[in-house]
């Protein structure tokens, strides 16, 4: 039992540790609160390179601090969104996939919560003509609502995201750059949705790639999702690794 405690206490002091550089950001939405969390980066850097970090659908959780502390000590300003607010942050998958529904169908509102959030990315001090939005699940497919949206932002990059969108929309030309990394027997995502993914970027003459991951399926980055494939969402390190990589160079692509 002791030697229990001692193990809890110090992977607790090792988690506050890593994550000591992140500070928390509060902002609004009108009426709403906002905690988002802002880092710069380790080493200064004369454009002021800035990333921001769309969550999962349960919200700020422990992989999306881990990827704004790595890309800070790359050379850049990241910030964390929240999309949900104060009050509304989600303990079961059932209030997650109901939150992440609501945005997903009212995506003014998404579009809105994403906006504020660079907007805090750049008055932490990043440049706002140097700005790449990074997702993971829900967030993933905010990174493609940012695009969409025309905001002012030179790429975005998916990661296991959602690429649906209402049909009804009318596709409006995308400038941003656009990076998918999805997992090959992702079954969140049915074919018929990348296949209209994908003619959407033909529409609206993106500059887009999507790279397929072996063995992979939804959730492959995140370590806290197992290894069970069978349960539709799990971790796979390769493809972690392997995506994590191409968002490099994709970073050192379009941002000056």
């Amino acid at each position: 039992m002791k030697n229990t405690l001692f193990i809890l206490l110090g992977l607790l002091l090792f988690s506050n540790g890593a994550f000591a550089q992140l500070k928390a950001v509060k902002y609004t939405d009108g009426n709403q609160k906002l905690n988002g969390l802002s880092v710069a980066p380790k080493k200064g850097n004369k454009t002021n390179p800035g990333i921001l970090i769309l969550p999962a659908w349960k919200g700020i959780d422990t992989h999306a601090k881990e990827s704004a502390a790595k890309l800070s000590k790359m050379g850049y300003y990241a910030f964390v969104a929240d999309i949900y607010g104060e009050g509304n942050y989600p303990t079961t998958t059932q209030e997650a996939g109901k939150q992440a529904g609501f945005y997903k169908n009212n995506v003014a509102d998404y579009h809105r919560r994403i906006q504020l959030a660079l907007d805090q990315l750049v008055k932490a001090g990043a440049n706002p003509n140097n700005i790449v939005v990074i997702g993971y699940c829900f967030g993933g497919t905010g990174v493609l609502e940012a695009a969409r949206a025309g905001m002012k932002i030179q790429g975005v990059v998916s990661f296991h995201g959602g690429l649906g969108r209402d049909a009804s929309r009318i596709n409006n030309p995308i400038t941003a750059k656009v990076l998918v990394l999805h997992g090959a027997d992702d079954t969140y995502v049915p074919a018929t949705e990348v296949a209209a993914f994908q003619q959407e970027m033909r529409d609206t003459k993106a500059d887009w790639e999507m790279i397929y991951y072996a063995n992979s399926v939804h959730a492959f980055t995140d370590p806290e999702a197992g290894n069970d494939n069978s349960k539709g969402a799990a971790y796979n390190e390769q493809a972690a690794k392997r995506s994590w990589e191409r968002m490099n160079s994709f970073l050192k692509e379009v941002l000056k």
